[in-house]
Parts: C-alpha cells; structure tokens; sequence
C-alpha cells in the first residue's frame, strides 16, 4: 500500500507517520521511485505498536524506540526478547513511601532498610511456593521484582502485615492472567508479531483488568452486603 492508504487504514495522519519513519519507529517502505515507497501489512501492524506506546500508554518516544530494538532483536530467544521488551516499558510510579512526614530523623536509614530486608524476604518467599524459579533466579534483576518489593515495603510501612501468605491466591490468579496472555499471543503466526502483541497486550489490557477488578469488587460487596 502506498502512504495515503497506511494513514486511511490505520488512522494516523500522514505527517505523524512521516514523523514516526524519521524518528526510526517505524521501518522505511520499499522503495519504488525516488518520492514514493510501499508499505505492506507489517508496516501497519507496527503503527499500531507505536500508535497504543504513545497515545494510550503515554511512553515517551525515546522509550519506545529501546522497545522495538527488543521487539526487532532476532538474536534474542523468545523468553528473553520477550522478556526485554517488556522490561524496556516504563512503570507505574512507585507507591509514596507512606512514612509521613519529611524524613530524616535518626535511625531512618536502619529503619528503611529492615523494612526493605523483610519486604524481600516475603517476595523471595512467595516466588518459592509458587514454584516460580525463573522469577526468583532473575530476582532484583527484573525491574518488575523490585517493583513489587518496594509495593510491599510501602504496605509493610502503613502497617498492613502482607505476606506470602497474602499474595498467594494473588499471585495464582495473575498466573491465570498469563496463560490466558500467552494463549492469546500464540494465535499470531510469526515469533516478531508474538512479541509486538505482547507488547501491545501490557498496555491496552491493563486499564480492561483494573476495570474488571474493579466491578468484581463492586458485585461481590453488593452480594454480601446488598444495596442499601
């Protein structure tokens, strides 16, 4: 297809993907004479990536352009492609530290780092139950694991006693999340296109999965406790 008909199909104007070719997110057409190029159904595919990176998932373009290096790595096995992909993500911004007020006072320090030792221990704790060795092999390796260290310190700080006990039934539920992400990115046909659904699939399911969350919440209060 030629660029008038990649902007029509997918919705983006053609001085953003203009923009987009510069910028290196999205791989040049073949070219066909010295002002025109085609472009094919993987070109489209990718604006679609870029287009769900920037608008919906706000990534900044320099961040996007690491994810594609990842996505676009052929030398990487699928877990660690996949895997690096993901990680190149930007997170949510870790939760406020909870201790309110200023800080500084003497044995802060210690403090912080009893809380952090024991919000490890938990984690380290929970991946062992569940079996989840590649995880406990990555460990703070994964910005993903330090994220949830550092969410569990935060809980420990306000004084909610979470445990691996707690994040169990959690955790085996998100379990289920995954095989059912994993099933979904295996109906794509190619190892590149399984990555990019991936991707895609980390930013546009979450605000579907909070949402679900929350209407869970909502219909189970309401069939314990009624409407009144």
């Amino acid at each position: 297809m030629r660029l008038a008909e990649l902007s029509e199909r997918s919705g983006v104007a053609i001085a953003t993907i203009k923009y987009y070719l510069r910028e290196g997110l999205l791989p040049p057409g073949r070219r066909v004479s010295a002002t025109t190029a085609d472009y094919d159904e993987g070109h489209l595919r990718r604006l679609r990536l870029v287009r769900a990176m920037i608008q919906v998932g706000r990534v900044p373009v320099a961040d996007v352009r690491k994810v594609l290096a990842h996505v676009d790595d052929e030398s990487l096995g699928r877990t660690i492609r996949l895997g690096a992909a993901l990680w190149a993500l930007p997170r949510e911004a870790e939760p406020a530290d909870g201790r309110g007020g200023e800080g500084g006072g003497e044995g802060e320090g210690e403090d912080e780092d009893e809380v952090m030792a024991a919000a490890r221990t938990e984690v380290d704790r929970l991946l062992r139950d569940l079996g989840w060795s590649t995880a406990r092999e990555v460990g703070e390796l994964s910005p993903v694991h330090r994220s949830l260290v550092a969410a569990v310190a935060t809980l420990m700080r306000l004084g909610y006693p979470w445990d691996a006990a707690l994040m169990a039934p959690y955790a085996q539920l998100m379990h289920q999340v995954a095989v059912r992400d994993l099933d979904f990115v295996e109906t794509h046909p190619s190892e590149a296109e399984q990555v990019e659904t991936a991707v895609a699939a980390t930013i546009l399911f979450r605000p579907v999965l909070n949402a679900l969350h929350r209407l869970a919440q909502e219909e189970e209060s309401a069939r314990r406790y009624g409407l009144a």
